[in-house]
């Protein structure tokens, strides 16, 4: 049987492989987590309609090849777990309709699914958050490995802005302009930067993936590890 991960975005899909890769090569007290490179379904967002497209895609899959385990990966963003619980809910349902009192209700912990048409699958999610709040960007962020001088500077450009403007600039957007530049202003070697579109770039994040500049110990990455480790 095989397992499946329904994410948010591709760069997403990368930054988990990438965590999953660790996992497997450094961490002797599991067994290997069960989630190939082909295993991964990047949802382009984050809505109901998305998430149950992609659960429909899993259950026809499901009727020629057995799938043990689903994972839904998505931004915590600025809601309450509770509010995406029922989004995820509701998806689920409509999908399984035969499981309709069977609720996710907590982080991490399954649930199992039946249909007429497929063998029982277990389903959980893990919403990526840094203290309850925020998305992969938020995460990166604190688990970022290398001095950050220049990124770290947006922080008094921040402060010009609001006060010349009157206006604020989002923890969020804050957040993805600060890795941004702490990719490309504070990472990227001075040959990398003659083609940075290529090499410095979230647009290019599985290149990115493979520089030594995050933290894969940092304890902000403690639960979504122990989420990952379900897949085995």
């Amino acid at each position: 049987m095989s397992n499946r991960l329904i994410v948010e975005s591709k760069n997403d899909r990368t930054f988990i492989q990438s965590l999953v890769n660790y996992l497997n090569k450094n961490s002797v007290d599991i067994e290997a987590i069960n989630i190939a490179e082909n295993a991964y379904l990047p949802l382009g967002g984050s809505d109901s309609t998305k998430i149950k497209n992609e659960l429909r895609k899993i259950k026809d899959e499901a009727q020629k090849n057995p799938i043990n385990k689903i994972g839904i990966v998505l931004d915590m963003d600025y809601k309450q777990p509770l509010e995406w619980f029922g989004i995820i809910n509701e998806a689920i349902a409509n999908i399984f309709s035969s499981t309709e009192q069977n609720k996710i209700e907590k982080t991490s912990d399954f649930i199992t699914v039946s249909s007429e048409e497929i063998p029982d699958i277990q389903i959980a999610c893990y919403l990526i958050n840094v203290d309850g709040i925020g998305e992969l960007e938020t995460l990166l962020k604190v688990i970022k490995s290398q001095p950050s001088p220049k990124a770290d500077c947006l922080e008094a450009w921040k402060t010009c802005v609001e006060t010349s403007t009157n206006k604020s600039i989002s923890t969020k957007e804050f957040n993805k302009l600060w890795v941004s530049n702490y990719i490309r202003h504070d990472t990227c070697t001075n040959q990398e930067k003659n083609n940075a579109s290529e090499y410095c770039s979230m647009t290019k994040f599985e290149y990115v993936m493979t520089k030594d500049i995050w933290d894969f110990e940092h304890p902000a990455l403690d639960e979504l590890k122990e989420f990952l480790k379900m897949f085995d």
